[in-house]
C-alpha cells in the first residue's frame, strides 16, 4: 500500500477495491486520478455520480442547469426534499461530497451548448452523457469524436434502457453517430414526461453507466 501513498483513511475507504486483484492499489489510484464528467444530474446522473463519488474518481465534473421538482424524487435519487428549487448542480455536488469528501467537485449550471462543449469537455478524460435530449446527446457525441475522449452515453424510456461505450478514436471504433447519423424528427420520439419513466431503471442503467466509466478508467 505505501508504494502508493495512500493515507490510512483512503486504505480503509478503498479496502474493498484495492482487496481485488483487478483492481489493486494501481487500480484505485488510477481511479483517484481520473477526471470525468457528468452530463446531466437526473435520472442516469444521480446513481452514476453516486458511485463514481464512492469508487474515488478524484475529479467529477457536473452539468446541467436545471433545478430540483417533486416529480424529478421519484428517480433522481442524488436529490432530497430539502433541495426542491435549487439547481441540480449545487444539490448534486452535495450528494457527492456526502459520500466522498475527498472528490473534487467541478459545477456547471448552464446547458451543454456548441459555444461552451470543447472548452468543457477537453478538460475531462472521460464523458458520460445522461441527457435527456438528441441535440445535446449529438453535440457531446461530435465534440468527444473531435477532442478524442472516451465517451459512455445511456438513455431510458418507460421501461427500457440503453448504454454504449464509444471510442472512436482507437482503431476505426464506432460513435454514436455511425449508428444513428441525424437525431430522429420532432415528435417521433416521446420524452420522460410525455411517456414517462419507471424510476428503478434509471437506478438500474445509472449503476452499468459507472461501471462502463470505472472499466474506462482501470
Amino acid at each position: 500500500m505505501k508504494d502508493f501513498d495512500f493515507t490510512e483513511e483512503e486504505i480503509q475507504r478503498y479496502a474493498r477495491h484495492i482487496t481485488l486483484p483487478q483492481v489493486g492499489g494501481m487500480g484505485q489510484k488510477k481511479l483517484m486520478q481520473a477526471k470525468v464528467l457528468v452530463v446531466g444530474a437526473g435520472g442516469l446522473g444521480s446513481p452514476l455520480l453516486l458511485y463514481l463519488a464512492a469508487a474515488g474518481v478524484g475529479t467529477i465534473g457536473i452539468i446541467d442547469d436545471d433545478k430540483v421538482e417533486l416529480s424529478n424524487l421519484q428517480r433522481q435519487i442524488i436529490h432530497k426534499n430539502k433541495n426542491l428549487g435549487k439547481y441540480k448542480t449545487i444539490s448534486a455536488k452535495e450528494g457527492v461530497l456526502s459520500i466522498n469528501p475527498n472528490i473534487n467537485v467541478i459545477t456547471y449550471k448552464e446547458r451543454l451548448n456548441f459555444l461552451n462543449a470543447e472548452s468543457i469537455i477537453n478538460q475531462f478524460d472521460i464523458v458520460a452523457d445522461g441527457s435527456d435530449n438528441f441535440a445535446t446527446r449529438f453535440l457531446v457525441n461530435d465534440t468527444c469524436y473531435l477532442l478524442k475522449k472516451t465517451l459512455v452515453s445511456a438513455a431510458i424510456l418507460r421501461f427500457e434502457g440503453q448504454i454504449s461505450t464509444y471510442s472512436a478514436y482507437k482503431n476505426d471504433n464506432s460513435c454514436y453517430r455511425c449508428l444513428w447519423p441525424k437525431p430522429p424528427a420532432e415528435g417521433v420520439v416521446a420524452t420522460c414526461g410525455e411517456a414517462g419513466v419507471f424510476g428503478a431503471l434509471a437506478g438500474s442503467i445509472g449503476s452499468t453507466q459507472a461501471i462502463e466509466v470505472l472499466k474506462e478508467i482501470l
